[in-house]
């Protein structure tokens, strides 16, 4: 793929509308310097410089397709509490539609504090609880995606394991978007068993990939390439979950994309330096499922999508990709 390809695909991005659904956070940094270690414990003592905010979870995923797309919703749980005004506000600022989300009063809206010093992470605190949606609140969905459908080109399920995503939430709208020919995506979470059958990809992480394919991970140290363990847990995740392609993110090692059929193809890191992990996965979900939508090929969108996982990790914090850091980024693997 050169850059022409890659613009070629990216330009017919603003026009598609995608759909993210799964678990909303809110995203807090608190930023610090340490100068001692605390007198009532053997911990640093991190003097707060500044806080900042960011839409975390599935909404980072609507966050990052927010960067190429000008219409993008996303469904999910929001509290009626501070951080939940927040989250309303932070989304509300970037244009991205939550008229379909799920404001609860009994629900507290998820939040991840990372407190970073020297531009390291010193600890994070997460304040959440776990709430599956009711009967009629997954009827209400299942009803707002149905009318969306005939609007949309993609639809994204961002599972944290926060309860959002049940299997009959899930199961509703994937059938309804088959039938309707959608392209239809998933981040998995090892946690929440739910069944990704006929979804057209699914990314799961290394780990998630050994767990829901039931295999044993016997040497990580191997290279992808000749990791037999890694090609068996894949190609059994092809035929469990029937879907047509199959993309595992393998940290600092890149991905390991798999197809129906053909045989597995290993694309190394573009990263250079590597700062902060936050968010990689719901980068790489985002732009490989944008890039499927404007017609890219598979390969040409799990590389893409590899690129751009490269680009956040050398950022502090949840951060996105551009269109310029994108090609930018090609530019230099070109080089």
């Amino acid at each position: 793929m050169d850059l022409k390809r890659l613009r070629q695909i990216i330009d017919r991005a603003s026009s598609k509308r995608i759909l993210v659904i799964g678990d909303l956070m809110l995203d807090e940094f608190v930023w610090g310097k340490v100068g001692r270690i605390s007198p009532e414990a053997p911990v640093p003592v991190v003097h707060v410089t500044n806080e900042t905010f960011f839409p975390g979870g599935a909404a980072n995923v609507a966050r990052n397709l927010r960067e190429f797309v000008d219409k993008v919703s996303v469904i999910g749980f929001i509290g009626k509490d501070r951080s939940g005004q927040q989250l309303r506000q932070l989304l509300a600022e970037r244009k991205i539609d939550i008229s379909d989300t799920i404001e609860d009063d009994k629900f507290s809206t998820i939040v991840k504090t990372r407190i970073i010093a020297r531009h390291q992470q010193v600890v994070r605190v997460d304040r959440e609880a776990i709430a599956k949606p009711t009967t009629t609140q997954i009827g209400k969905v299942a009803a707002a995606v149905k009318k969306k459908l005939p609007d949309i080109d993609a639809i994204i399920f961002e599972d944290y394991g926060k309860g959002f995503l049940t299997r009959e939430l899930v199961g509703q709208i994937a059938r309804e978007a088959r039938v309707a020919k959608k392209i239809v995506t998933a981040d998995p979470n090892p946690n929440n068993l739910i069944d990704w059958s006929g979804m057209t990809a699914v990314k799961p992480n290394r780990a998630e990939a050994f767990l829901a394919a039931g295999v044993p991970d016997r040497d990580s140290e191997v290279a992808p390439k000749k990791d037999v363990d890694l090609v068996r847990a894949g190609k059994e995740l092809l035929r469990k979950w029937g879907i047509q392609y199959l993309l595992v993110t393998l940290g600092e090692r890149g991905v390991m994309f798999f197809e129906k059929g053909k045989v597995p193809h290993h694309i190394p890191t573009k990263a250079r330096d590597v700062f902060d992990v936050s968010g990689a996965g719901d980068t790489a979900i985002a732009i490989f499922t944008l890039t499927l939508a404007c017609n890219a090929t598979p390969l040409e969108a799990a590389q893409i999508a590899n690129h751009a996982s490269a680009v956040v990790v050398g950022k502090l914090g949840t951060a996105t990709v551009t269109r310029d850091e994108l090609i930018s980024s090609l530019e230099n693997d070109f080089d």
